[in-house]
Formats: structure tokens, C-alpha cells, sequence
């Protein structure tokens, strides 16, 4: 069995790496598997993707196939003109695409078009927030692809939803959750935390970066003012996407309160998110990790794809509006915040579990 494997952004490279190891644990058991990996370069900067590649010690591409950036129609463009000539020199059994990314959207269409089978990893998931260009990923990639492996119960429920055949869906967990037990005893404090004086549970963590929360700079700045002014005189510490620092430039932001630092890599930044009291973000997939390491977490946004979280977790549903994150805060300062438990099937071996079933499905 020949598998293509699909990387494009940040959120991919967690998502990919532990597929990779189940790929070369099956080839040690002889078993007839090999693998191309394809970088779209979505991400191109060292901190959004070489970085990653080192720490998670996912192997070179095959090929960058260099998107770069650009609007969401040029992105996509760039991906499938590029991607459509990579497969028709390398003809997989199956492309694997990961999350929902524009990547993850482009590599689906340009696959099946040309008659080659798709299997999407997180599938099945959905906000119900169609202004949100992820929710349009996932939606186009879970028509038309052709093995869907999913997190939850709720994403099997989607799916069967929209008349997929139940031998085509595959509950088997969230490689997200992999890398973090893989990685978990390599993790390395960043050099704020001797500089600032960090201490476990004794700081805040936040990461911004949806339109909805960054893109009005008086609405960023009142997110940051309220969580300063109700962060019982702890520290924030604050890795800023590129697309919010740059907002934040704009008016030469400054607050002594919170520590602006550089975007992580991943053992660093998953390190300060393991020891923080809490953690403020508008991401999906830090829900997942603070849910399995038992860490308070306040999600700024409308909606989430990612349910279990909050209803199993330790994640709370906030909202874009920043006169009503002072209450979660005071929750969370009184000790109220809710107890979590983890999802079924998040327990580390998700990726071996797709690589089985890929392997009953094409080595027949």
C-alpha cells in the first residue's frame, strides 16, 4: 500500500508526525506499507514549520510543494496545480489529509479528481459557523472523501447524518493526543520562565488569532485589558501569531501585565500550556491538549467542532464579546471551574489504529 500523506499548516505537523511513527512500527512488522509525504508550504516561516518538523521529528518532505501565501482562492489554487502534478508522477493507494486547513480542502479535490482515494483524519467535525473558512473545509473534504477517521461519537453522528456508510467511518481517536503523550517528557520550559519568574499554576496563557477576536484592534485590546484586570495578579503570558502582532503594532500596544513573547515551538509552548492556571484562546486544538492535561481553559468564540470538550473537558465556551470573560475569570478564582475527564479513545494510539485499518482496507 502506497499512502501520500498531506501537511500544509502549523495544526497539521501535530496531527501527521504520530501517523508517521504507527507508518514505520507497521514497516518493522514487514508489514507492505510505504508513505510520500507532501508539504504544501502553507506555512513557510521556521516558527509555523521547520521548527516543528525538528522537534516532532517528522522526516524531510518528499516535496514543498511552496503555496506561500495569498488569499484563500490563490492558496488553494497553488496547491491543487501543484499537488495535481506530484500525484500523476506519484500515484498513491490513498492521500491522507489531516484537519481542515486550506490544504486539507485543496489536496481532497485535486485527488479525487483524478480518481484517487481520500482519507480524512478528523473528519466529521463541525462548528455550524459557515463564516469560519475551516468549517467549509471540513464540509467539502467529508463530501467527497472516502474514509473517514473520527474523534468522537458526535463526528460519527455527522457523518451518518449525511448517508455515509458506517464501513466507511472509523472511530478511532485524536492523533492530536498522540504527539502529546509521545512527547510529553520532552518538554523544555521557554527562556521566559527563568527570565519572568514563572511558576507552575501561577500564570496565565493566551493565543489570539480568529478575525472574529484580533482584527479590530479596539476589540483585541479590551480582550487583553479584561484579562489583565482579571488575572488576580498573576502574570499573562502571550506568544503572538503573526497576524495579531502585527494588528497590535499598529497602535504600539504595550501592558506591563502581559508578557509578549514570540510564537513556540511545540515542547515550549505545550510545557507553559501543562503549568498555567488557565488558558485563554480562540484555537480548537488547544482545547483538545488542555482537556487531556486537566488545565482550565476559556475558548473565545461563538461555537466550537470540538463539543467533547466542554462537555467532557475542561473547556468553557466564552464568547467573542469581552465584557463576558471577567465572570469565567471569577469562576476560576473562586475554584468553581468544573472537573473533566477524557474523550473515549483518547489515549495515545489513535495513529496506530488508522494505520491498521488502512492496512485491512488496501493489503488485501
Amino acid at each position: 500500500m502506497k499512502i501520500t500523506l498531506v501537511v500544509g499548516a502549523r495544526p497539521n505537523f501535530m496531527k501527521i508526525a504520530p501517523i508517521i511513527r504507527a507508518i514505520k512500527e507497521a514497516q518493522d512488522a514487514e508489514e507492505k506499507i510505504s508513505y510520500r509525504l507532501v508539504h504544501t508550504g502553507q506555512h513557510y516561516d521556521k516558527k509555523m514549520s521547520a521548527e516543528f518538523f525538528e522537534e516532532l521529528n517528522i522526516p524531510k518532505p518528499d516535496i514543498n510543494l511552496g503555496a506561500g501565501s495569498g488569499t484563500q482562492a490563490e492558496q488553494t489554487a497553488s496547491i491543487m496545480v501543484s499537488f495535481e502534478k506530484d500525484l500523476m508522477e506519484n500515484k498513491p493507494d490513498i492521500v491522507l489529509v489531516v484537519g481542515d486547513v486550506t490544504s486539507t480542502l485543496a489536496c481532497s479535490i485535486t485527488a479525487k479528481k483524478l480518481c484517487i482515494d481520500v482519507g480524512h483524519v478528523e473528519a466529521g467535525i463541525r462548528s455550524g459557523d459557515m463564516t469560519m473558512p475551516e468549517e467549509i473545509n471540513r464540509m467539502v473534504t467529508d463530501a467527497i472523501c472516502d474514509h473517514f477517521f473520527t474523534t468522537s461519537e458526535l463526528a460519527n453522528v455527522n457523518l451518518r447524518r449525511l448517508g455515509v456508510q458506517e464501513k466507511r467511518i472509523h472511530f478511532v481517536g485524536n492523533t492530536m493526543i498522540d504527539t502529546l503523550y509521545q512527547n510529553i517528557d520532552r518538554l523544555r520550559p521557554p527562556k521566559i520562565w527563568d527570565s519572568s519568574k514563572l511558576s507552575s499554576q501561577n500564570y496565565f496563557l493566551i493565543t489570539l488569532h480568529r478575525p472574529s477576536n484580533v482584527d479590530d484592534v479596539s476589540n483585541l485590546t479590551k480582550i487583553l485589558e479584561t484579562i489583565s484586570e482579571n488575572s488576580f495578579g498573576l502574570p499573562v503570558v502571550f506568544p503572538i501569531h503573526p497576524r495579531t502582532k502585527k494588528i497590535l503594532e499598529s497602535v504600539n500596544y504595550q501592558n506591563p501585565d502581559i508578557i509578549q513573547t514570540e510564537p513556540m515551538g511545540y515542547l515550549e509552548f505545550i510545557y507553559l500550556v501543562k503549568n498555567a492556571r488557565a488558558v485563554i484562546t480562540d484555537s480548537g486544538g488547544i482545547t483538545e491538549e488542555t482537556t487531556v492535561l486537566g488545565i482550565p481553559c476559556l475558548t473565545l468564540r461563538n461555537s466550537t467542532e470540538r463539543p467533547e470538550t466542554i462537555t467532557m473537558g475542561t473547556n468553557e465556551l466564552v464568547g467573542t464579546d469581552p465584557g463576558d470573560l471577567a465572570q469565567y475569570l471569577k469562576k476560576l478564582l473562586n475554584g468553581k471551574w468544573k472537573e473533566g475527564k477524557v474523550p473515549p479513545l483518547w489515549d495515545g494510539k489513535t495513529s496506530t489504529r488508522i494505520i491498521q485499518s488502512l492496512i485491512g482496507i488496501y493489503n488485501y
